[in-house]
């Protein structure tokens, strides 16, 4: 696997969903990050933060620690795309660079949401990295859901996570 892509149909209006992308409390409750500095435009940063985990994987450490790249493009409602991304784990070196796309476009029944997270080279780090990330990501996109469909509660981040 050398990259990781998802579709999604919500029932919300698409810039509820975009705009969870970068929405501190939504991040929180989402994506489960402890802290977020998002700005929505071009050249603005893209920074979250997990909790690092005490278990380790055998080749990545431990998970958590922060991925930031630049906003490279950015539509209100519609998109956006990230670029120069990078994972920093707790411990090791960084993964990227990466690329991260998300689309929403109207839906009869809400919104039709795709992610891309792109970014690759040939070796055991990288596909371990999309190994881990992807049920990670599956568990994100479906908590995204049950929040903007009324599912799920939001969570505040803590203050020094806002």
């Amino acid at each position: 696997m050398t990259d990781f892509t998802a579709d999604m149909l919500i029932i919300a209006p698409p810039a509820a969903v975009l705009d969870a992308f970068f929405d501190a409390t939504a991040l929180t409750t989402w994506w489960e990050v402890k802290r977020s500095l998002c700005v929505p435009r071009p050249l603005g940063s893209y920074a979250v933060e997990w909790e690092s985990t005490e278990w380790k994987d055998p080749i990545l450490g431990r998970l958590g620690g922060a991925l930031h790249g630049m906003v490279m493009e950015y539509k209100p409602g519609r998109e956006f795309f990230l670029a120069d991304a990078f994972w920093l784990p707790p411990d090791g070196a960084p993964i990227g660079p990466m690329a991260l796309e998300v689309r929403v476009s109207r839906h009869a029944w809400g919104s039709q949401l795709h992610v891309r997270q792109s970014g690759f080279e040939e070796s055991p780090r990288w596909r371990r990295y999309y190994e881990v990330i992807t049920p990670g990501w599956e568990r994100a996109l479906t908590l995204l859901k049950d929040l903007l469909e009324g599912k799920l509660a939001p969570t505040r981040p803590t203050a020094a996570g806002a």
